[in-house]
């Protein structure tokens, strides 16, 4: 799998479990259709947002998850017709039971030409990701290289431990049960879905 560009296998620096490769196609998508030259924090936030809300939801309180979308809306800069294709699109392919394996972009959307390279992580994603590296617990070994391999909860502490970052602060502030995804983060009780 590739990281923002990455090449696949040989060259990685990580491996990613199929939600975080969900969320890397939507946000590179999301970079893309606000002609944006890399990657950021807020839409890889965005990306695990939109492909893996209800195993991440679980950090927040229940009765506090419908105020946390919204917020999480706004910080992922997720306009409401974007939104409101996305839910439909994610409704249709859960009622006819299928993968996401390729994400289309809304037809509607203005077309955009292909871009001669792919999309890099701005300085901070790259920082975010390099983190999440360090302390993923689960490991791949390839080639005799030991590559880790990174989850949604894994990047989802990183990006809370970006001490300083905007992201990171208002995130903070929504109430997220920092404890409880530190130690699932940590110490997962299964191993990762690659």
């Amino acid at each position: 799998m590739r990281l923002f560009g990455r090449k696949s296998a040989g060259s990685s620096h990580s491996r990613l479990t199929l939600d975080v490769a969900r969320a890397e196609t939507f946000a590179s998508m999301l970079a893309n259709s606000r002609a944006s030259l890399v990657i950021e924090v807020s839409d890889l936030l965005a990306g695990m947002y939109i492909c893996n809300w209800e195993r991440l939801s679980v950090y927040w309180e229940e009765e506090d998850r419908e105020e946390i979308e919204t917020f999480l809306r706004g910080i992922c800069r997720i306009s409401p017709q974007r939104w409101h294709y996305w839910i439909e699109f994610y409704d249709d392919l859960r009622r006819k039971g299928e993968r996401w394996q390729l994400w289309r972009p809304p037809t509607k959307l203005k077309k955009t030409v292909p871009r001669e390279s792919p999309l890099r992580p701005s300085a901070a994603l790259a920082s975010v990701l390099k983190q999440a590296e360090e302390i993923a617990p689960s490991r791949d070994s390839v080639g005799g290289r030991n590559i880790p391999i990174l989850t949604s909860e894994c990047v989802l502490l990183c990006i809370l431990r970006s001490f300083g970052s905007e992201v990171s602060r208002k995130l903070a502030a929504t109430g997220l049960d920092a404890g409880r995804l530190e130690r699932e983060a940590l110490f997962p009780r299964r191993a990762p879905l690659k």
